[in-house]
């Protein structure tokens, strides 16, 4: 069996969970502030469920959400405790193996890649992003990139920096072959295969938007593919400036059920794995025992 390498879940609405509080614009950003022991100890679970990889809780602290919802004042501050806090919980569980991803989210909102600022001021951002988490994290995930260009823009950052980088797409779920933007995914794949990529994946889609789409996908990736869905029923309700409080959690999408879904990717060739929103610390642990059955059973 090829390696699996196992990515952790969804933080922000599980922070939601843990904390009682209602969601703000900028939930990760505020309980990064308010109560930076939830996010630790989310981390600690999902490492303990077995994840290989976990990603600092940094999604919303982009300079442009900051400037509106905030004090682009606290960037600097936001950015360095979510990557401490990540090796901390690391640090915590002795996972010397589990290595800790940077994030470079979109700009302005989800899924709206066409509320992006402008090339340059972009750029500009995601560079800030990419050389303040270096120093910190062992790669980068330039994640729900929702646009050929969004994606093109925090992708030359990263590479930059000299880390690994890995850049994950989200897809259009009543249009599986295009991406957010409406630009066909077969487009979009021939962008990237010129990027030094270490790895490219699908993300922040429902499940079956990436069962649909995986196999004209992985056959263009030219390097190890992955994916890690959402547990929303729908995105459409979610606009800028709001809050997840605005979405649905599917019922129908509990551990068991998002683990078929996975181990199908895997079947067919996915080297890393694991869940965006809604996607908890049990859903990864009964991924990891899958995969622990699938590398045990006979031949």
């Amino acid at each position: 069996m090829n390696r699996i390498t196992l990515l952790d879940g969804g933080m922000g609405q599980e922070l939601i969970r843990r904390s009682g509080q209602e969601p703000t614009p900028l939930w990760s950003a505020s309980i990064m502030l308010e109560q930076p022991q939830l996010v630790e100890s989310l981390h600690v679970d999902f490492i303990e469920a077995g994840a290989d990889v976990i990603t600092i809780n940094a999604y919303s602290s982009t300079p442009e959400r900051l400037q509106r919802h905030a004090s682009a004042h606290l960037f600097e501050t936001l950015q360095i405790a979510a990557c401490e806090t990540a090796l901390r919980a690391r640090e915590a569980c002795a996972a010397t193996g589990v290595r800790v991803a940077g994030c470079l989210p979109p700009l302005v909102a989800s899924y709206r890649p066409d509320l992006a600022p402008e090339e340059s001021t972009s750029l500009q951002s995601y560079r800030a992003l990419s050389n303040l988490q270096a120093r910190y994290v062992d790669l980068f995930l330039c994640e729900t990139m929702g646009s050929i260009s969004e994606a093109l823009l925090a992708v030359t950052a990263a590479i930059e920096t000299g880390k690994p980088v890995w850049l994950a797409i989200t897809l259009d779920d009543r249009h599986p072959e295009c991406l957010r933007s409406g630009e066909p995914l077969s487009r979009a794949m021939a962008a990237f295969r010129k990027l030094p990529l270490e790895a490219v994946l699908l993300n922040c889609s429902r499940p079956e938007t990436i069962s649909q789409s995986w196999s004209m996908f992985a056959e263009a990736t030219g390097r190890p593919a992955g994916a890690y869905a959402n547990g929303f029923t729908s995105i459409d309700s979610l606009q800028p400036g709001g809050t997840v409080s605005s979405l649905e959690a599917r019922n129908d999408l509990g551990p068991t059920a998002y683990a078929d879904f996975v181990m199908d990717w895997v079947e067919q060739g996915a080297t890393i794995v694991g869940g965006c929103c809604e996607v908890s610390p049990a859903h990864i642990a009964c991924i990891r025992d899958r995969l622990a059955g699938r590398a045990t059973a006979p031949h």
